[in-house]
């Protein structure tokens, strides 16, 4: 939705830079630095969290927060902190409509969490590709709560196997949606791999939906808002990053 119906405030915090849409902003910031004190300190403790790859098990009575990115990573087959943007959004969201909020959008670097009372359209953006900027999902109240959540091996300093301009799955929970994205983009080499690839996500348990942008091809599976045409001259200019991002923006 564009700026004149959501006003979106801007946020840095520690090299993330977030865009808030809601009445409860404070309590969205402190939520935001809560989750992230809880993260440092468990990491601290427990560093190998930090740089795996692959799924690991859970240290005993493990804050929210971890489990959640735990159980994540070893449902899709990826290391934890590859859901890190996505439950940081959700987490966020989640408090300020507890609080009284009537919706709360969080982007996190292109990972969008998003509870809201009317449309909004959440604009596409994958470098290269004649298809960035072009499209966007028309996502309807009922269809929220949910996450957005894309990977790239184009954009941004995040490790990526792949060669993919952007990979983006939707599903309730965004560490599990975060996770995925970075499942599917690690896998896409080649415009070959873009179907087979939707298909092995799409019958997992909470996985919504994925879209895939390889080049100049596009590829969508599972349940989906409309996708429609984009254009709006400014949308580079509210793209968040950080050194994790991936590059969605909502409006």
């Amino acid at each position: 939705m564009h700026s004149g119906m959501r006003h979106f405030s801007n946020y840095a915090l520690e090299g993330a830079n977030f865009r808030i849409s809601s009445t409860k902003t404070n309590i969205v910031i402190g939520e935001l630095q809560q989750q992230r004190r809880i993260l440092i300190e468990y990491i601290r403790r427990h560093p190998e969290f930090m740089d795996a790859l692959k799924p690991i098990l859970a240290k005993k009575n493990p804050p929210e927060i971890v489990s959640r990115m735990i159980s994540a990573a070893d449902q899709i087959g990826v290391g934890p902190m590859a859901a890190v943007a996505g439950i940081n959004a959700e987490f966020a969201v989640r408090v300020a409509i507890q609080k009284g909020a009537e919706e709360t959008i969080v982007e996190n670097g292109g990972d969008i969490y998003l509870q809201v009372k009317k449309p909004i359209v959440i604009g596409i953006y994958a470098k290269d590709s004649l298809l960035s900027g072009k499209v966007a999902f028309y996502i309807q109240p009922e269809e929220t709560p949910v996450a957005i959540c894309s990977s790239s091996s184009k954009m941004g300093h995040s490790k990526s196997f792949g060669n993919c301009n952007l990979a983006t799955v939707l599903a309730r929970d965004a560490a599990l949606a975060d996770a995925a994205a970075t499942h599917v983009c690690n896998q896409i080499k080649s415009v070959n791999d873009i179907h087979p690839v939707l298909e092995t996500i799409v019958d997992m348990d909470g996985i919504l939906g994925g879209l895939v942008i390889k080049e100049d091809q596009i590829g969508l599976i599972g349940q989906l808002p409309e996708l429609v045409k984009f254009d709006d001259p400014r949308f580079k200019d509210k793209i968040t990053a950080d050194k994790n991002s991936n590059f969605n923006t909502c409006h």
